[in-house]
C-alpha cells in the first residue's frame, strides 16, 4: 500500500513529488515511457521563475528530478494502464501491475498534435515548436509561421506579431475557424499574411539542423512551393495523456480531466495538476502551481484518513 502515487514526471508531477516527499509521504512517481513532459523537447526556457538567464528544458526538469529524489520521492518508469477507485483506496495498473495507493495525483499533462512528417521530433525546439507564448521570443525579426484555423491559431498568430519580422497563417482550408473576432483581428493585421487551402508537406531544416524552410502544396491546385521560415508553430490542438481514466474520472468532451475544486476529482484521494486538466494556460509554471496545490491537498486528505 502507498500513500501517494503520482503519475507523471513533468512540471506538475514533480513538483507535486517535491511537496509530497518534503511532507514525508514517500510518494511513488510514475514517469511513464517519456519522462519530463513537454518541458523535456524545450531548448530554452526564459519564463520561468528564479532564471534571469533562461534554462534548458531538461535540465529545468532534471534539477526538479533530483530535488524531489533528496527529499525521499521514488521513480519508476512505468506506464500506467487502467485506473480504479477502491473505497478509501485507489488501485492503478502500471507495467501489468496492480498497485494500490491511499492518494493518487494524476499529472500526465498533454500531448502537442503535430503534423507527422518526416524528422518532426528532431526539429522540435529546433524551430519547429507549439507554443508561441514559450518560443516567440526567440525569433525576432525574422518569418514564421503558424498551422491552423481555431481561435489557438489565431492568438499564436497575434502574439508572434511582436517579435518576428512576419507571420505566415497556413490553414487547409478557406476561412478561419476562429471566431469572429478573432479571424477579424488576424486578418487586420499587417505582419499577417495567411496562406488559404494550403499544407506543409515538407520540413527543410539547415545544416545545423534548424528549420530554414517548409514545402507548401495547395489542397485544391496541388501546386507546390518553398516558404522560408525559421520556425513552424503548430495550433491544431493538444491531446490530454488521459486514456487510462477514461470513464472513470470525469473529463470535458475533449478529454481534459474536471476537477469539482480546483484539484480535486469527484472520486476521494484522487487529485489532478498540469496540462491534464489545463486547456487554457498551458505554461510550466502553471503546471508546477497546480502540482503543489494537489500535493498539499492529498497530504491533507490523507490527514483526515488517519483522524478517521
Amino acid at each position: 500500500m502507498e500513500k501517494v502515487i503520482i503519475v507523471g514526471s513533468g512540471c506538475a508531477g514533480l513538483t507535486a513529488a517535491i511537496y509530497a516527499a518534503r511532507a514525508n509521504l514517500s510518494p511513488l512517481v510514475l514517469e511513464g515511457r517519456q519522462p519530463g513532459g513537454q518541458l523535456s523537447t524545450t531548448t530554452l526556457v526564459e519564463n520561468f521563475p528564479g532564471f534571469p538567464d533562461g534554462i534548458d528544458g531538461p535540465q529545468l526538469i532534471m534539477n526538479m528530478h533530483a530535488q524531489a529524489e533528496k527529499f525521499g520521492a521514488r521513480f519508476s518508469y512505468a506506464e500506467v494502464e487502467a485506473f480504479e477507485p477502491n473505497g478509501d483506496t485507489v488501485r492503478i495498473k502500471a507495467d501489468d501491475e496492480w498497485l494500490e495507493t491511499r492518494a493518487l495525483i494524476v499529472a500526465s499533462g498533454a500531448s502537442a498534435r503535430y503534423l507527422g512528417l518526416e524528422n518532426e521530433e528532431k526539429l522540435i525546439g529546433h524551430g519547429l515548436t507549439s507554443c508561441a507564448t514559450c518560443d516567440g521570443a526567440f525569433y525576432r525579426n525574422v518569418p514564421v509561421c503558424v498551422v491552423g484555423g481555431g481561435d489557438s491559431a489565431a492568438e499564436e498568430a497575434l502574439f508572434l506579431t511582436r517579435f518576428a519580422s512576419k507571420v505566415y497563417l497556413i490553414h487547409r482550408r478557406d476561412k478561419l475557424r476562429a471566431s469572429k473576432i478573432m479571424a477579424d483581428r488576424v486578418l487586420a493585421h499587417e505582419k499577417i499574411e495567411p496562406i488559404w487551402n494550403t499544407v506543409i508537406t515538407q520540413y527543410i531544416p539547415d545544416e545545423k539542423g534548424e528549420m530554414s524552410a517548409v514545402k507548401l502544396r495547395n489542397v485544391n491546385t496541388h501546386e507546390e512551393r518553398l516558404l522560408d521560415v525559421a520556425c513552424v508553430f503548430v495550433a491544431i490542438g493538444h491531446d490530454p495523456n488521459t486514456k487510462a481514466f477514461a470513464g472513470k474520472l470525469e473529463t470535458d468532451p475533449d478529454g481534459y480531466l474536471l476537477a469539482k475544486h480546483l484539484v480535486e476529482s469527484k472520486h476521494p484521494g484522487v487529485f489532478i495538476a498540469g496540462d491534464v486538466a489545463d486547456r487554457v494556460y498551458k505554461q510550466a509554471i502553471t503546471a508546477a502551481g497546480s502540482g503543489c496545490a494537489a500535493a498539499i491537498e492529498a497530504e491533507r486528505y490523507l490527514s483526515s484518513l488517519e483522524l478517521k
